[in-house]
């Protein structure tokens, strides 16, 4: 609960109280509550599990909560979600929270701008009905979320959300091309009439949401971007409306129809940017959830039947084919197989599997049949909790609020006040009222916010434009605004430092030569799609070796293969086929531990009866062509890289040696790197996450920027705010290098677009600014914006 938000009620209080069991508890209970500053008296009832609070003042809640806490016990409550609509900025966000923590009964409350959710923490008493009456109140919408997989209840045809976007830059086109033509002497322009009834749908139709938004800021006593552009346009379009129904020549007036259009069209091309990024929010959720099968099958009795995935119990048994997705986490009854669970526990190399050994949901199996006793189901499974963790990483609060949102709520009355005063001022000295109104219209007209709504979308649009030429995708303007503060790196290892496939890494023979030895291992498992046979097929293949015809060949499922090479045969596995044959590793033992040290898999070639091993293979990843200079590049940029990695500490370790990182962690599962990037921003850290599988969604999500390798899965790009085209390291540094010189952007732009205030303002209210020349230094302002935001065009990649 904030300290800054206290919730206060009424002097007779009643709560839900768990953990009580006996009369001491209530005894206890009631003696604690009773010394709380203003109760008079308190009664507990063991049956109801409440207690019941009088007190001569109001009652702070948090302070309420916290006493039953110290006693031993807890408070009932529930968590409340819902879907908030209409809110636009920072201050919005403000004024939703205010209104929820100040109803009673609502302990906290926090909403969360990008996914347009609220978080509610209340008393169980406390209804989603009169929490969406709370948040109608305040002057915003709000409904339960839709539950996933659901359609909505809205049937009507939706148009595009790009639309008033398009439809408002139509009709503002006319209007500006004739001060394009002027400047090639050209006079194009419109009568006014037609600039009245182009201008007048952008006004009042396209840009009702200003209004709307505007009026409830000025209701809850603040200011905020929507009311900037509605004063603004408002000045600009009643101005103009003035002088074209009061000249009395025949010429045409000056009028300001365009400007008013334009700062409508972008401003709404703008929202529909920002909309656009919000939707992608829940694509992590939608490609997480897609990873769980909609059908599983299940032996009862005997006999197979396919049933819906929330039909299953935990208990059942389920049949899983060779090549399918597992849909529950459970222990393996019978069977043998491998299992590529890598996108959920990033572990590099498929995992042998037979019967005690436990499986997740979203895993693939491979060859074999397997029967699976179901251990968990629906939101207890592995695969639910990442769905979880990236829900609640995504609905945390961003750490930077807009600084325009922040000042307009100052800047707002401020202006309206100059303007006022101008008016009385010229009105009262002057006596000449249209001369007061025009001077007064000329400061709002000056303090239009263009260049300041202009400020930030233009140098992101830039930014994001020249990133994407070069293969680095930002999907956000959080995640550009955010990249320039990283001063830690955390490095995913499998499939983002390394190539993220095996390869034959070394080959020790105890007599035969090298060639030969993976002619016979290439031999043995030709046909085999297991990642380490295609990695001896493709060290054949370099060394281009003709492969001899096998007879007799076998899968030893969970052993390894068996055949028979001109008249002799081989035997090719892991340690437990070495000891089942009885054979010895003899002098390859210590390169063998030398391998498995370094976190490689071992495999050895054998005959049958022979006490000795012929060889022994390791496989394992290898880094990435770049992966060193990208890693020294962002040393060089003064930022610390770290790697996390689900692999065995041996194998992350020898990465991080090579490319001289210090700090690794391995052995991690999803909620684990979510752990590690949390305690890194516990310590003031400004993180960013580059990884490339699902079991990197939780923390991509959780730091500060996410970044995910285009050739690794959808979840992690859905999930991270960068997205690199190219599985090219290098192309961090250069993400946060476009960063860095978009938030330069973005404070010049922000400086200039105040200096014309600061400088413009005071010259119209002293009656020296006319509102002509008011329009040119609006629109100059927007202009020298718009110009300094296209110099990021000339950034290049290192």
């Amino acid at each position: 609960m904030s300290a800054t938000h206290p919730v206060l009620h009424p002097i007779r209080l009643s709560v839900g109280i768990e953990g009580m069991s006996c009369a001491s508890c209530v005894g206890r209970l009631e003696k604690v509550l009773s010394r709380l500053q203003g109760v008079s008296s308190v009664s507990v009832n063991l049956a109801n599990e409440s207690a019941t609070l009088e007190a001569t003042d109001p009652l702070d809640l948090a302070v309420v909560e916290q006493t039953i806490v110290n006693a031993g016990f807890q408070l009932a409550t529930h968590q409340v979600e819902l879907v908030i609509g209409g809110m636009s900025c920072a201050s919005c966000v403000g004024r939703v929270e205010k209104a929820l923590r100040r109803e009673a009964g609502v302990l906290d409350a926090n909403v969360n701008l990008t996914t347009e959710r609220a978080s509610i923490r209340a008393l169980q008493d406390i209804t989603e009905s009169q929490l969406i009456a709370v948040v109608e109140k305040a002057g915003y919408q709000a409904s339960l979320p839709v539950p996933p997989g659901q359609p909505g209840v809205s049937t009507k045809l939706q148009l595009p959300d790009w639309w008033p976007a398009m439809l408002a830059g139509f009709f503002s086109l006319p209007l500006v091309l004739p001060m394009l033509g002027e400047v090639f002497g050209q006079h194009w322009m419109l009568p006014g009439v037609w600039q009245w009834v182009l201008a007048s749908p952008v006004q009042f139709w396209l840009g009702a949401r200003f209004y709307r938004a505007g009026w409830g800021a000025l209701k809850a006593g603040s200011g905020n971007m929507d009311l900037l552009v509605a004063l603004g346009t408002s000045a600009a379009y009643g101005l103009s409306v003035y002088l074209l129904l009061s000249h009395t020549t025949k010429s045409e007036p000056h009028l300001y129809f365009e400007a008013s259009a334009v700062v409508i069209s972008l401003v709404l091309l703008g929202k529909w940017l920002e909309a656009r990024a919000k939707r992608q929010t829940t694509s992590a959720i939608n490609a997480l959830q897609a990873l769980c099968p909609l059908t599983v099958r299940v032996r009862k009795a005997g006999q197979d039947i396919d049933i819906a995935v929330e039909q299953l119990q935990v208990g059942d048994i389920v049949v899983v084919r060779p090549g399918e997705r597992i849909a529950t986490d459970g222990e393996i009854l019978e069977g043998q197989s491998q299992i590529d669970a890598a996108l959920l526990t990033g572990e590099s190399l498929p995992q042998v599997c037979q019967a005690g050994d436990q499986v997740v949901t979203g895993a693939i199996n491979g060859n074999g049949l397997l029967l699976v006793r179901t251990s968990a189901i629906g939101g207890e499974t592995m695969l639910a909790r990442i769905i979880r963790l990236v829900e609640d990483a995504q609905a945390a609060k961003a750490p930077i609020q807009r600084l325009v949102d922040k000042v307009s709520a100052v800047f707002v009355p401020v202006v309206l006040a100059i303007a006022l005063c101008t008016f009385a001022g010229w009105w009262f000295l002057s006596g000449d009222i249209e001369l007061a109104i025009i001077n007064a219209v000329a400061v709002l007209v000056i303090a239009c916010p263009c260049a300041l709504g202009l400020a930030t979308p233009t140098a992101i649009m830039a930014g994001t434009g020249v990133a994407a030429r070069h293969g680095i995708l930002i999907k956000d303007a959080q995640a550009l605004e955010l990249a320039h503060q990283l001063d830690t790196m955390v490095f995913d290892k499998t499939g983002t430092l390394t190539v993220g496939k095996p390869s034959l890494q070394a080959l020790v023979s105890a007599e035969l030569p090298e060639a030969e030895i993976v002619r016979i291992a290439a031999a043995l498992q030709s046909g085999s799609q297991h990642p380490l046979a295609l990695a001896v097929m493709a060290r054949s293949n370099e060394l281009g070796l003709p492969l001899p015809d096998v007879a007799n060949q076998h899968a030893l499922p969970g052993l390894g293969v068996s055949g028979e090479l001109e008249g002799v045969t081989y035997l090719l596995g892991n340690h437990r086929l070495l000891g089942e044959q009885g054979c010895h590793t003899g002098v390859l033992a210590a390169a063998a531990e030398h391998e498995e040290q370094m976190g490689h898999s071992v495999s050895w070639l054998m005959q049958p009866g022979q006490p000795q091993a012929l060889a022994m293979l390791a496989f394992g990843d290898q880094l990435k062509p770049d992966a060193v200079e990208g890693i020294s590049r962002l040393k060089r940029m003064g930022i610390e890289p770290i790697i996390l990695s689900g692999d065995n500490a041996g194998a992350a370790q020898a990465v991080g040696s090579a490319l001289g990182v210090n700090r690794v962690h391995a052995n991690l599962l999803p909620a684990d790197k979510a752990a590690v990037v949390a305690s890194l921003k516990a310590q003031d850290r400004r993180v960013g996450m580059v990884g490339d599988g699902i079991n990197d969604a939780p923390a991509l999500a959780a730091a500060d920027v996410g970044i995910a390798m285009g050739n690794g899965t959808d979840v992690a790009m859905h999930a991270a705010g960068i997205t690199l085209m190219r599985g090219n390291i290098g192309l961090v540094s250069d993400a946060i290098s476009v960063s860095r010189q978009t938030y330069a952007k973005i404070r010049q732009n922000l400086f200039w677009a105040f200096i014309y205030n600061l400088v413009g303002i005071p010259l119209a209210a002293l009656g020296m600014l006319n509102p002509i020349l008011a329009g040119a230094a609006m629109a100059f302002s927007s202009v020298s914006v718009v110009c300094n935001a296209l110099l990021l065009r000339r950034w290049k990649p290192e």
